[in-house]
């Protein structure tokens, strides 16, 4: 047996991130038993909850931001590649305006933090945090997602987007550091955990394993993806949060290269060639194309030799996370980009459209001429909608389908107008229609177009 060694898991590297101060208040050092103390007040940690959740709605991180520029600039990347890029970069600088956040799901708030041993508070640090997520949900226009369960079968909506996950660990130092995300459904649903065994452990079998399971991710999260993937692990949970925190480019410091003491490390040679299949595959930025990922992280863990679990789990395009951190100087949060417009081109839309048609449909007609128009186009032809639409999501399904289980009819306004996938949000005062100018609550009609696609085949 070699003699005892301990290292992390995933040892961090050097912390390279451009921080804000969000304040000096709250924060204070004394001095007891030869040492230095960090005294953080609830008040501090309520003020960096509700600041993270801010900015993770509203900015991206340039890095993000640049990528999406690379797309519009690439020749190879397709038109809907490059359509789709532009849109993303024009929503981020309307999002960047902090009025409407960057995506309708505003996710369930997550908190990592890593409390150093020199860093006291009075306790209670999760009611805090999640104080300042209660805020910031109540004060911006963000969407209320959380259902309480009453019963097993029964569900009502807390109101406020709490609970948040909030995980927090002990480790060394003076410093208390803070991961924030803000995971929405989409993303969160195609985390995936596999059960394998030691035979997928050669290039060959990886590379054709990976492949299969990447295509199965379909473009239901809002592709270009920051995608990743983790081989092996302690546990199967341990897997799955390590693939969280990689496609958020939180472990993108650990080690290159693995060692007999058994810690995790980034395997960059296989990141690049899992990135090159993701260009292959033809999915692209959602309709066809190059850019189904920005980028790929791939992490190695140790494992029981019995056990073999393969991780996979993606950023969508509203890549949402900041880091933080507290210490003696003041409350920090990472600096997102404020101004995204210096990434959009000087061009138009009409540049980035190789084939110059966008079919245009008018859904002021019967069905059936609706469906005879689109079989005439193959899956990714971009579509221009004018006319009403139906606005459900997975509630109104449910609702509905109790109707169709209890032997009544589906309402005639569903046979007549195309359903569009969405749910309620908050509509921010200055832009609210007076009573009498609203629409009826279950049909919305479009004042600009729109289309609602499927990915290209494989």
């Amino acid at each position: 047996m070699p003699e005892f060694a301990y290292t992390d898991l995933l040892p961090q590297g050097e912390d390279t991130t451009p921080y804000r101060l969000v304040t000096s208040e709250g924060v204070s050092t004394f001095e007891a038993d030869g040492r230095t103390f960090l005294k953080v007040e609830p008040e501090a940690l309520r003020k960096l909850a509700e600041e993270a959740i801010h900015d993770i709605q509203h900015y991206l991180r340039p890095a993000h931001l640049a990528q999406l520029r690379r797309i519009i600039d690439d020749p190879e990347a397709s038109g809907n590649d490059k359509f789709v890029a532009l849109d993303l970069l024009k929503n981020a600088n309307i999002a960047a305006a902090g009025v409407l956040p960057m995506c309708q799901d505003t996710g369930t708030a997550i908190v990592m933090g890593k409390r150093g041993q020199n860093v006291l508070t009075e306790g209670g640090d999760e009611s805090a945090l999640s104080r300042g997520i209660y805020d910031a949900y109540k004060n911006l226009n963000l969407r209320y997602s959380q259902m309480a369960p009453l019963t097993m079968w029964e569900e009502k909506n807390t109101g406020s987007n709490l609970p948040a996950q909030i995980e927090l660990y002990a480790t060394d130092g003076g410093a208390y550091k803070f991961l924030f995300m803000a995971k929405g459904g989409g993303s969160a649903n195609k985390s995936f955990l596999y059960q394998e065994t030691k035979a997928v452990l050669n290039e060959g079998s990886m590379m054709k394993f990976l492949e299969e399971k990447i295509r199965s991710l379909g473009t239901a999260a809002c592709p270009p993806y920051h995608l990743a993937i983790v081989v092996g692990g302690t546990s199967a949970e341990y897997a799955l949060k390590t693939a969280k925190y990689a496609s958020a480019h939180y472990l993108d410091e650990i080690p290159a290269e693995g060692s007999e003491l058994g810690h995790g490390f980034r395997d960059k040679d296989l990141e690049e060639k899992v990135f090159e299949l993701t260009q292959k595959i033809g999915i692209g930025a959602q309709f066809g194309g190059k850019y189904f990922c920005h980028d790929v992280r791939v992490v190695r863990l140790p494992r029981h030799g019995a056990s073999c679990p393969v991780a996979i789990a993606v950023s969508c395009s509203a890549d949402r996370q900041a880091v933080a951190k507290i210490t003696a100087e003041g409350v920090f949060l990472e600096q997102l980009e404020t101004d995204p417009a210096r990434f959009l081109p000087e061009t138009t839309d009409d540049h980035l459209d190789e084939s110059g048609d966008v079919v245009r449909i008018d859904l002021n007609q019967p069905m059936d001429d609706i469906l005879a128009e689109l079989t005439k186009y193959p899956v990714k032809t971009r579509l221009s909608l004018s006319g009403p639409l139906v606005v459900a999501r997975d509630i109104a399904h449910a609702k509905i389908k109790e109707r169709l289980d209890a032997g009544e009819e589906m309402p005639q306004y569903l046979k007549d107008h195309p359903v569009y996938y969405a749910g309620p949000a908050k509509t921010p005062r200055a832009t609210r229609p007076a009573p009498s100018a609203r629409p009826r609550p279950a049909v919305w009609t479009p004042t600009s177009s729109s289309s609602r696609r499927r990915a290209a085949p494989r």
